[in-house]
């Protein structure tokens, strides 16, 4: 099936950019309730599968092992910024599960945010793999790994015992046998998984709505690292980024991937959400995701006017000056299109 043009960007009238990809909305039953262009694209999830990658520490208890708090629960689901905030909750993770930053696998690395970076710089600080994007997830599942009482060395190998359960359980909250799941080497260096994004979306589902989970013990995990996310938004990607302002909407659960991957889960109405842009661009998220909303008649307009005011569809330039817009293009097929 052909990709489904998304989004449309116009430089003083003229289009300059076209974005293309697809959209996968699926409900409680497993079906394709909504879809633009191929809703089976198997796609990288990158960062949108780690707040999966946390249930198997939750589960087995490292919250109350360690005494984590729930903004140290949210930000091992985080694709953080290095602010001031997450920089505290970090150290103060590593501290409670009492392991340094020498334990990472993940790169020395600079803050990403402007501002955080411009400080960090002006402080004459060094780069530091806790500075790294994914260094919470790192940090939980080091800690479980540890409380498990399995080699620290290898925990990112994909035969490590705590990657195969990782895998098991994003499998099962998938629906999909494991062997669907094909598997790469994230930027960080921990597997990432290659799925439709159908079976993302039916993750994503269970996510929002966990009574759809039938293992209690997964059940309570998930509830437990969600309403951290819900409670911390901030913590899972940082100022000004569109899975940190859905999350202050608690009827949302989101994430987003490097790659132009993004899923979201919808708790009142029983459905989960993901698309992939295939120029692996990320500014196109907000719009794309204000369309989605629009399209299926979601009853917050708050939600739906904060992203607005946070990602306004105009293009600026560099001074500020109104060059351009942002347009979205699709048209999301329900299913009765289709019978």
């Amino acid at each position: 099936m052909e990709s489904a043009l998304l989004i449309k960007e116009y430089r003083a009238g003229v289009m300059e950019c076209a974005h293309y990809g697809h959209i996968s909305i699926t409900d409680e039953y497993g079906r394709i309730v909504y879809s633009a262009g191929d809703p089976h694209f198997r796609a990288f999830t990158r960062s949108s599968a780690k707040p999966f990658q946390a249930i198997p520490g939750i589960r087995a208890g490292i919250a109350s092992h360690y005494g984590l708090s729930a903004q140290e629960i949210a930000i091992m689901s985080s694709s953080h910024r290095s602010e001031p905030e997450h920089i505290r909750v970090l150290e103060q993770l590593s501290g409670k599960i009492g392991l340094g930053e020498e334990c990472l696998i993940c790169a020395p690395s600079y803050p990403l945010n402007e501002e955080s970076r411009n400080q960090w710089l002006r402080a004459q600080g060094e780069k530091r793999r806790i500075l790294h994007n994914c260094s919470g997830k790192h940090l939980g599942i080091l800690g479980y790994s540890q409380m498990k009482q399995v080699d620290l060395g290898s925990y990112a190998e994909p035969d490590h015992p705590v990657q195969r359960e990782i895998l098991e359980t994003f499998a099962d909250l998938a629906g999909i046998e494991e062997k669907e799941i094909e598997l790469g080497t994230d930027g960080c260096g921990f597997p990432v998984f290659s799925l439709p994004l159908s079976a993302l979306s039916n993750a994503y589902l269970k996510l929002a709505c966990p009574d759809l989970i039938a293992d209690p013990s997964t059940r309570t995990a998930v509830e437990t690292i969600t309403s951290a996310m819900n409670e911390h938004p901030l913590m899972v990607g940082g100022t000004e980024r569109v899975d940190s302002v859905l999350l202050e909407d608690d009827n949302i659960v989101a994430k987003g991937g490097f790659k132009g991957v993004f899923g979201f889960g919808l708790k009142k109405e029983r459905l989960g959400i993901t698309f992939k842009v295939l120029d692996g661009s990320e500014e196109e998220w907000a719009f794309i995701t204000q369309s989605i909303l629009r399209q299926i008649g979601y009853s917050n307009e708050r939600t739906i006017a904060r992203l607005a005011e946070v990602f306004p569809s105009d293009i600026r330039n560099d001074a500020g000056t109104l060059v351009g817009h942002a347009d979205s293009e699709f048209i999301l097929h329900s299913l009765e299109d289709s019978v």
